[in-house]
């Protein structure tokens, strides 16, 4: 299986530059298409949410809608960033790992799309479900957390050990997040009249968010029992499609369908009654 480096490249991983990382990328018919996939369908979501919030007026809803509208716009600059080999890199996998001292192709920039655009889906998520500040500033830095320690896993190559460690850490901060969608901003939803919506997006997010740290232990960077860089990359690519775009499609449908339901709520988690006729 192709992990994604040609093994007739003999260069120091430090001497290889951009250019030969994207001559190698577009080489790679299944690691290429996995990125323009996604670049795409990214262009196609940012122009289609655009107009299905053409008519959201009420502050709260427009706040849902921009943090929505971000998750594809942060995605479309970081797929091409990786399409570009802007932000791929060639590693040495450590002594201990299944390609121990092999060189793969580490598709970092991934975690920079994921540390800006998974605060943007929970954003949305929480101003959906109208929850304190303090919460949403919890999760959102957890979540941040999660995706720097993801990157720390994904570059360490001192100690096949150490990867694990961040991979660890990385749960750990991801068990904060998963607490929060389960629990306390579960009941703020049904508080805020927004709990329908808000669980089909709940699970959504859950379900498919749990697939990116199995994707990691299985694929290249971890226990390489997939050692194709193209398999793996394709692997996050669908699951950045749905639990991206699906996503966010299904709740701006629903915001702007509803917006009389979300247009009443501040942004420190204390709802408004709306307002009475005279």
């Amino acid at each position: 299986m192709s992990t994604g480096w040609s093994p007739d490249v003999h260069v120091s991983p430090l001497q290889v530059t951009q250019s030969e990382v994207f001559s190698q990328i577009q080489s790679d018919v299944l690691l290429s298409s996995s990125l323009w996939a996604n670049i795409a369908l990214a262009g196609l979501s940012a122009l289609l949410f655009v107009y299905m919030g053409r008519n959201v007026t009420s502050p709260r809803a427009k706040l849902i809608w921009a943090a929505t509208l971000m998750i594809p716009l942060v995605s479309i600059s970081s797929y091409t960033g990786l399409v570009s080999g802007l932000t791929v890199g060639v590693i040495t996998m450590p002594a201990g790992h299944p390609l121990g001292g092999q060189e793969v192709l580490s598709q970092w920039g991934r975690y920079l799309t994921w540390a800006l655009s998974t605060p943007m889906i929970l954003l949305a998520l929480g101003l959906l479900a109208d929850v304190d500040r303090g919460s949403l500033f919890t999760v959102i830095a957890a979540d941040i957390g999660m995706c720097i320690t993801g990157l720390a896993a994904a570059l360490v190559t001192s100690s096949y050990l150490l990867r694990w460690a961040f991979y660890l850490i990385s749960c750990a901060f991801f068990a904060v997040v998963l607490y929060a969608l389960l629990t306390e901003w579960a009941d703020a939803a049904t508080a805020a009249g927004t709990d329908e919506i808000f669980d089909t997006l709940r699970v959504l997010t859950v379900v498919l968010w749990l697939g990116y740290p199995i994707v990691w232990a299985l694929g290249v960077e971890g226990l390489a029992v997939v050692q194709s860089v193209g398999l793996t990359s394709w692997a996050y690519s669908a699951l950045d499609i749905l639990a991206k775009y699906v996503f966010a499609f299904l709740l701006l449908r629903w915001v702007a369908a509803n917006e009389s339901s979300v247009a009443f709520g501040s942004s420190d988690g204390t709802r408004t009654a709306a307002p009475a006729d005279d």
